[in-house]
């Protein structure tokens, strides 16, 4: 039987596509390679970086920018393997662990139901699995499912939201039934906690989990709450609050809820409401890569945060230039087993 680890548990490294003129980091490339060169930095701390680069220009590009940044050459590999952009949460390898097998499922993807181009998305996981045969068992699995889709205990249940899997768009007639019926077979998942409430503006990947509740242990969840009732997002998020208390552990007891503030509000040069989200944050080894967006919220997130995970060092990333394109920390690295 296969299990989904919890992203808490031991990882060998953290997976990246870096940024380049070829996607939609263009406008901004400068603040957001300042960032990915942070993250790298802060994975080879207690873990390894596997990077994925465009092209041999890219490559040499980030080789020289790693090495001018100390982190030493065991700590980071570097893959010439192409992408359409760099959101390798919902494209990337989900690792499972079946018997003594690391395994990585290769779902497919679709651009969060056609929305940009990711031909070279899908094939990532495949090219990249050549560089690790002797060490994965690799599976493609004809389902379309983004890694932020899901979030998991690591211990059989799963939290999603019911809109993003329920997208026709995605999976055309897929039932709730089917749909975990498919999930115990191929992630061993024994249940789905749906949440079909919350909702965050600008986001496009159709409410992904990872930008509202996360799992932070067996028992434990945090989640985006919402307390101005002036604020949009107040009540679709606190209908997701309502059904996360409702929700019970496999034991039949309630899990311990940790919220953390929806960010204060922050814009584009356009006047649109970025997808702001402190639930998008990253477990590495030891540690959590907390994403901060310079808004008065930052501080009581973090402190949340370390409440969430007591034992772990709570580091705090500067992601607004992530923020620019929509996203954040969570959805631009994939843990990898």
């Amino acid at each position: 039987m296969p299990t989904l680890p919890a992203e808490w548990e031991h990882q060998s490294g953290v997976l990246l596509s870096w940024p380049t003129e070829s996607t939609d980091w263009r406008n901004n490339l400068p603040d957001v390679e300042a960032t990915y060169l942070e993250l790298t930095k802060l994975i080879a701390q207690n873990s390894h970086a596997y990077i994925c680069c465009y092209d041999s220009d890219t490559r040499q590009h980030v080789q020289k920018l790693c090495s001018d940044a100390n982190i030493p050459n065991e700590r980071y590999g570097l893959y010439t393997i192409p992408y359409d952009d760099t959101w390798t949460r919902d494209y990337g390898p989900i690792s499972l662990r079946r018997g003594n097998d690391f395994v990585w499922l290769n779902f497919e993807f679709n651009a969060w139901g056609g929305k940009y181009a990711h031909q070279q998305d899908r094939q990532l996981s495949q090219s990249l699995h050549q560089h690790f045969s002797n060490k994965r068992v690799f599976e493609n699995i004809d389902y379309v499912l983004e890694g932020g889709s899901i979030d998991s205990d690591g211990e059989g249940t799963v939290l999603t939201t019911s809109q993003c899997l329920l997208d026709p768009v995605r999976n055309p007639g897929w039932s709730k039934q089917q749909i975990e019926d498919s999930f115990r077979k191929t992630l061993g998942i024994q249940r789905i906690l749906w949440l079909d409430h919350g909702q965050l503006q600008g986001d496009d990947t159709d409410s992904h989990i990872d930008t509202l509740a996360r799992f932070c242990s067996a028992d434990t969840i945090t989640y985006v709450q919402c307390v101005d009732l002036a604020d949009p997002h107040f009540e679709s998020l606190s209908g997701m609050e309502q059904q996360l208390k409702s929700f019970k552990q496999m034991n039949g007891q309630p899990y311990h809820l940790i919220p953390l503030p929806l960010p204060t509000a922050c814009f584009n040069q356009q006047g649109q409401r970025l997808p702001a989200s402190y639930a998008n944050f990253l477990i590495l080894n030891g540690s959590v890569l907390a994403p901060v967006y310079s808004v008065d919220t930052d501080s009581l997130a973090l402190a949340q945060l370390q409440k969430c995970f007591p034992k772990h060092t709570i580091i705090p990333v500067q992601c607004r230039s992530l923020l620019n394109q929509f996203g954040s920390l969570h959805c631009i690295t994939m843990q990898i087993l």
